[in-house]
């Protein structure tokens, strides 16, 4: 017994067919953009965790981070302060608190606005948490999470996921360093 298909369900099946057709025709022109980066560096500190958090828990105050030379905010340490960090050479970065957790030695603040030829990232969002580490000294973390600054398939390599975790990177390094020299040597 032979079974014969109809007009309708061959219709049915060519649509299917064509459309398999069309997607797979399509399919380079449907990829994705960046995927979110992320970094994470942390430093021990000879000093117990209160004297680490003193250091950093004024959000309004970023005087410890190397390329910073100013900062003026509104709101202090309150849910939604916003922050200005002047650098070395005129550039601003505009932040803004969304956690702040003292009795987890915490905060999490977001850029706001800032030049990709400053920094090579978008969407970013940043947390400093103070921790204990063996022998009565305290560990700071310093994440980010960002996208690369050039948001587009073929980035410019100044604008890269290299270029962001690198900038975003060497920044962390060279700020818990900063803290660590500070705060070790009391000043």
């Amino acid at each position: 017994m032979r079974m014969t298909m109809g007009p309708a369900l061959a219709g049915v099946a060519a649509l299917a067919v064509a459309g398999m057709a069309l997607t797979t025709a399509f399919e380079p022109v449907w990829a994705h953009g960046p995927t979110r980066q992320k970094v994470r560096e942390s430093i021990e500190i000879n000093a117990p965790q209160d004297k680490v958090w003193a250091a950093i828990r004024n959000f309004q105050d970023m005087s410890w981070l190397p390329p910073v030379t100013k900062t003026t905010g509104e709101k202090g340490n309150e849910i939604g302060a916003t922050r200005t960090l002047t650098l070395t050479g005129g550039a601003t970065v505009e932040e803004e608190l969304y956690k702040y957790e003292p009795d987890l030695l915490s905060y999490s603040y977001r850029i706001t606005k800032v030049d990709v030829k400053v920094l090579p990232v978008t969407n970013y969002s940043s947390t400093l948490t103070v921790s204990p580490a063996p022998d009565g000294k305290a560990k700071l973390e310093w994440a980010g999470a960002f996208y690369r600054g050039y948001p587009n398939n073929d980035p410019p390599p100044e604008l890269s996921d290299e270029a962001a975790r690198t900038a975003v990177s060497g920044l962390y390094k060279a700020g818990l360093e900063a803290l660590k020299k500070k705060i070790e040597s009391g000043s």
